[in-house]
């Protein structure tokens, strides 16, 4: 991901392909999607908060530094999408959730969405890990449902995991699955999402590298193929 040129015609492809409802990404990805002319007819969401940079001491501390809701607005995009890391052991945890708590009324009062990605999150060996035990997703969406002045208008992204029944029956919200990192077997992978897409408020996919780097480098294959199982 590190040669721009390579990911913006990478995600040209994919938003080319039939089915693909849209893109979520930081300003200055959607900017350059924008000028490309990419962006028509899509569902656009922007990417709020990742100051918690991966590798730091300050990881968990994922401030809001990327679009507000009055950007999202101004921009006419469709909503933001912010992540939630809850550490029990790290007080900074707290301000995270107020901050998303606020940024998800922020967006309700305009009638944009909120996309949230939750987690319970440990610092093992200097770094973070998302612990992805059923147990800690369920606690993590439940956190994440409370949020806000309104639900009305959030949405939750979540891996799949395992137990993804009980997961997903922890909150009535709609669900986007993640993509998370490339997999090693990509036919494990889309199995895993045919599965999780059968429950009741599970509603699409947003992969990022799974879908954009394939193993055999073929975009449109992978793409087209994620969205035959919706």
């Amino acid at each position: 991901m590190a040669d721009r040129v390579d990911l913006l015609e990478r995600l040209c492809v994919a938003l080319g392909r039939p089915g693909v409802g849209g893109v979520l990404a930081t300003a200055d990805v959607l900017e350059e999607l924008l000028l490309l002319g990419a962006l028509e007819g899509k569902v656009v969401i922007g990417s709020m908060n990742r100051g918690g940079l991966a590798g730091t001491v300050f990881e968990m501390d994922d401030r809001f530094t990327g679009y507000d809701a009055a950007a999202i607005a101004r921009m006419g995009f469709d909503g933001g999408k912010m992540l939630l890391r809850i550490d029990p052991e790290d007080p900074v945890t707290a301000a995270t959730i107020e901050a998303c708590a606020r940024a998800i009324t922020d967006l309700a009062d305009r009638g944009l969405i909120a996309i949230v990605e939750p987690f319970i999150s440990h610092r093992i060996d200097s770094r973070m890990r998302n612990d992805l035990s059923a147990e800690a997703m369920i606690r993590a969406i439940s956190v994440t449902s409370g949020l806000g002045c309104t639900s009305a208008y959030t949405w939750l992204k979540v891996p799949v995991v395992p137990d993804m029944e009980r997961v997903t029956a922890a909150s009535t919200l709609p669900v986007l699955l993640l993509g998370g990192e490339v997999p090693d077997d990509p036919e494990q992978a889309f199995a895993a999402w045919r599965k999780a897409l059968q429950l009741p408020n599970v509603k699409g996919i947003v992969a990022g590298r799974s879908l954009l780097y394939p193993a055999d480098g073929d975009v449109a294959q992978a793409v087209d193929t994620a969205v035959s199982l919706l």
